[in-house]
């Protein structure tokens, strides 16, 4: 009997989400993987904080364009290549038609206005401050998509910010120009007379704008976020942006060339439309590949189908002291410190799990946190000063705040009787069982048994 199409959905839900990947053959295995990404990035894009990061750079970029190409400008004039400024500028709005060569024009307009040297000291630092503004704005939206919760520090922000805006405009000037040139040499001249190497040639020329799209895109998404991107997870998605950068250009400019009533509508605000629109997909595209990236990388942060997963009490109270033990017996044993994703393979739960209870611990001042591009996590004191009942109490509290805390709640003698009943039996039963006896297997003579906390009898043995 055929089932309904309510039973088809429910069958493959549990066939992408519910089967181990261990339990499938090779090719199922990774047709699931990326069924599941793809899912992963929909509901990214469904829960809008894709889009609206999107749009708030579209925003940024427009108040920082005009003095990112004029420091530009600066460093190419050095370089006597500023005039390729417009030919790629042009290319990177030529989905736009004619306004986007008007907006071209407009944009070196105003860049050749502004001469970087009579700005003066205060005028140059504003410039330079709006560029590193922009560049800290990207910044903040691809460590959003990669669950990075730290910004790089001041001063490594300003040298790497300025060492991509001043020699990334001469290395891709530079590349394209090599790339130009290697066509137009005699010998790739005669070679394309030949067949099959002209249609070969041809061919491998029109890939040439997909080629430098995916190595930009792989250059941004290994550099901008504040930590370790591997390189294959960077050329899959750069891939994906590229192709789908080189798909969305043609679509907007078919869109552009039928929309002759659009057009006639805005009258003249009609080019800084279609420039606002195109700058939006633009930057999506860009924080999609990113998010394809991340998964492809942290594939745990796909095993289940709903992106915020919840835990019950006693889970996160076990959970949190597996963490802080486990943390501890590395820094004990002097071997290296565990990554968010280390612990999540070593505790075998997701790493959206793990960042919020290492995010909780390292607020009480239990762990800290390394600085390098993939942190690592010490303890924040001595182990023989952490107590087992600190890491409970601050997962107990862990998502209180001034608004939102056990204080606001109405007082009601019996049940405050009861809950400082318990908070001292907890306090007598694991204030003096400290981490690093669960590390070193010490002595566990001062640990009340569970069932004498639960039923009251440890109170009436202290007293």
């Amino acid at each position: 009997m055929a089932g309904t199409p309510k039973d088809y959905i429910s069958r493959l839900i549990q066939s992408i989400w519910l089967t181990e990947l261990t339990e499938m053959p090779v090719w199922r295995t990774r047709g699931t993987r990326v069924v599941r990404i793809i899912f992963a990035v929909l509901r990214d894009i469904a829960a809008g904080q894709l889009t609206l990061r999107a749009m708030s750079l579209v925003y940024t970029t427009l108040l920082s364009l005009v003095p990112l190409l004029a420091v530009s400008f600066s460093v190419l004039k050095a370089f006597g290549v500023h005039n390729q400024i417009e030919p790629l500028l042009l290319n990177l709005l030529a989905p736009l038609g004619e306004q986007g060569q008007q907006i071209s024009s407009n944009i070196i307009h105003f860049v050749e206005n502004m001469k970087v040297g009579v700005l003066g000291s205060v005028g140059l630092a504003l410039l330079f401050y709006t560029v590193i503004s922009l560049m800290q704005k990207i910044e903040s939206a691809f460590n959003h998509t990669w669950r990075v919760s730290h910004n790089r520090p001041f001063a490594q922000r300003f040298s790497d910010y300025l060492s991509v805006i001043m020699i990334g405009p001469v290395l891709v000037i530079s590349a394209l120009g090599l790339t130009s040139s290697m066509l137009n040499t005699s010998v790739v001249r005669w070679v394309s007379d030949i067949e099959p190497f002209g249609s070969l040639i041809t061919f491998t020329t029109g890939l040439i704008p997909y080629l430098l799209i995916i190595c930009a895109f792989v250059f941004i998404y290994v550099f901008i976020p504040n930590t370790r991107v591997r390189l294959k997870p960077a050329i899959i998605g750069a891939t994906v942006a590229g192709v789908l950068w080189q798909t969305a250009g043609w679509g907007f400019a078919t869109f552009v060339a039928s929309s002759t009533k659009t057009m006639a509508v805005y009258s003249a605000f009609a080019a800084l439309v279609f420039f606002l629109i195109w700058l939006y997909v633009g930057w999506l595209i860009l924080l999609i590949g990113a998010s394809i990236s991340f998964y492809v990388q942290n594939p745990d942060y796909v095993s289940s189908p709903r992106r915020e997963l919840k835990l019950s009490n006693n889970m996160k109270e076990r959970l949190a002291l597996l963490i802080m033990v486990k943390i501890a017996e590395r820094y004990y044993h002097q071997h290296s410190a565990y990554s968010t994703k280390q612990l999540a393979i070593a505790t075998n739960m997701p790493s959206d799990i793990i960042t919020g209870i290492l995010l909780a611990m390292e607020q009480a001042n239990l762990v800290r946190q390394t600085n390098d591009r993939e942190p690592q996590f010490l303890p924040a004191q001595p182990l023989d000063e952490i107590s087992v009942k600190q890491v409970l109490d601050v997962i107990r509290v862990a998502d209180e705040d001034k608004h939102l805390n056990s204080g606001k709640l109405p007082h009601d003698a019996a049940v405050d009787r009861l809950f400082a009943q318990l908070d001292e039996s907890l306090e007598q039963a694991f204030s003096d069982c400290i981490i690093k006896e669960l590390v070193t297997g010490g002595s566990s003579a001062n640990i009340v048994p569970a069932e004498e906390v639960t039923s009251g009898t440890a109170l009436e043995k202290q007293s």
